[in-house]
C-alpha cells in the first residue's frame, strides 16, 4: 500500500516560475509512487489577508495552474481547505495540548509580527497547529519539504507525540520527504521570486510577456558594457538558464566571461528557453481555463474524498479524548 503524502500552498493566486521549479514539478512526479493528498490552503491565507476579495479568484487560478502542470485528479486528492471543516474542528482539539510557549518561539511568528505589527492575530501564532490538523487529519506519513522547512515539521511532530502520549497512538509522525526545493531568485537578483514583492514570472503570461519580464531582469551588476567580461557566477540569469538549459550552461559560461555574449542576447535566449518549456503548459491552461465547471468539479469532489478520511480521523480523535 503507498504511503500517504500531504502538502499545502497558500492561494496566492498565478503561479510563478519559483512555485514551479521549487513545488509543483516535485507535486506531479510524487504521483506516481505515493498517495497524494494536495491542498490549497485558504484558511491559512487569512492569517495574512485583510482582503479577501480575490480569494476565491486565488484558489480557481492556483487549481488551473496545478491542473495544468500535471497533477492527476484520478491519482491525487485536490482540495480548498475550508471545504473540509473537520480540520478547524481539530485544530482546536490540538491547540488544547499544544504548549504556548513552543508557538511563540516559532521564527516564522516573529518574521510576521515584524512584517504586520498592525494585525498581529491569533492565527499567526496558532498558524503551526492548523498545519499540523493539515497533514494528521488524513494521516499523511510523509511531507515533501525542504531542508530549511525542517524546523516547522519537527513542531508538527512534537504536537503529534504529545498528543499521543496523552490520548493513545492516534497519528503517525510524518516524516520529512526531503526533496530539492531550488531557491528561485526573481528578477532583481536578491530575492526569493515572489508575488508580493514583484519579481515573479507568472506561468500563464503570453510568450510576448515573458520575454518582456525577462528583459526587465536584473543581470551581472559589474558588466556595464557589452565588450566587458561577465561574471556568471554572480548572475541570476545565467543561474535561470541552468534550470530550462543546463547541457549549454558551460558553454554559456565561456561566451559571457569572453564576452562572447551580451546581457541582452543572454536574456533573449533564456525567455526562449522559457517559452520553450511552458509552452504545452499554456495550451492545456488555456484548454481548461475555458471549463469553469470542470475546476468547481474537481474542487468539489477533492473535497468529497477528503471528507471521508477527515470524519474517520475526527472520530477517532474525539473518541480518544472522551468528547465521545
Amino acid at each position: 500500500m503507498k504511503k500517504r503524502v500531504f502538502s499545502g500552498a497558500r492561494p496566492t493566486g498565478r503561479q510563478h516560475l519559483g512555485n514551479y521549479l521549487g513545488a509543483i514539478q516535485n507535486y506531479v512526479n510524487l504521483q506516481e509512487e505515493y498517495d497524494c493528498v494536495y491542498c490549497i490552503v485558504d484558511i491559512h491565507a487569512l492569517t495574512t489577508l485583510e482582503d479577501t476579495s480575490s480569494l476565491q479568484w486565488n484558489i480557481r487560478e492556483m487549481m488551473l495552474d496545478w491542473l495544468a502542470a500535471g497533477l492527476d485528479p484520478r491519482k491525487s486528492i485536490l482540495f480548498a481547505q475550508s471545504h473540509v471543516p473537520e480540520v478547524t474542528e481539530l485544530h482546536t482539539l490540538l491547540s488544547m495540548v499544544t504548549p504556548l510557549s513552543w508557538l511563540l518561539r516559532v521564527p516564522t511568528f516573529k518574521e510576521k509580527v515584524k512584517l504586520q505589527p498592525q494585525n498581529v492575530n491569533y492565527g499567526l501564532v496558532g498558524y503551526p497547529v492548523l498545519m499540523t490538523s493539515d497533514i494528521v487529519l488524513y494521516k499523511a506519513e510523509a511531507v515533501p519539504v525542504g531542508e530549511d522547512q525542517l524546523p516547522h515539521l519537527e513542531l508538527a511532530r512534537e504536537i503529534v507525540r504529545r498528543f499521543n502520549n496523552l490520548f493513545g497512538d492516534t497519528f503517525p509522525e510524518p516524516e520529512a520527504k526531503l526533496t530539492t526545493f531550488p531557491m528561485v531568485l526573481g528578477l532583481d537578483g536578491k530575492d526569493k521570486m515572489s508575488k508580493q514583492i514583484g519579481n515573479d514570472i507568472e506561468l500563464a503570461l503570453s510568450e510576448e510577456e515573458t520575454a518582456a519580464r525577462v528583459m526587465e531582469a536584473v543581470t551581472d551588476p559589474a558588466r556595464r558594457y557589452r565588450s566587458d567580461p561577465g561574471h556568471p557566477e554572480i548572475c541570476n540569469i545565467f543561474r535561470l538558464h541552468g534550470y530550462f538549459n543546463p547541457f549549454q550552461q558551460d558553454d554559456l559560461a565561456v561566451q559571457c566571461r569572453s564576452a562572447g555574449i551580451g546581457c541582452v542576447d543572454c536574456k533573449k535566449n533564456l525567455a526562449g528557453e522559457i517559452n520553450d518549456t511552458l509552452r504545452s503548459f499554456r495550451e492545456k491552461r488555456a484548454e481548461l481555463a475555458g471549463k469553469p465547471k470542470y475546476i468547481n468539479e474537481v474542487l468539489a469532489d477533492g473535497a468529497a474524498r477528503a471528507r471521508v478520511i477527515a470524519r474517520e480521523t475526527l472520530r477517532e480523535v474525539k473518541g480518544n479524548m472522551g468528547l465521545l
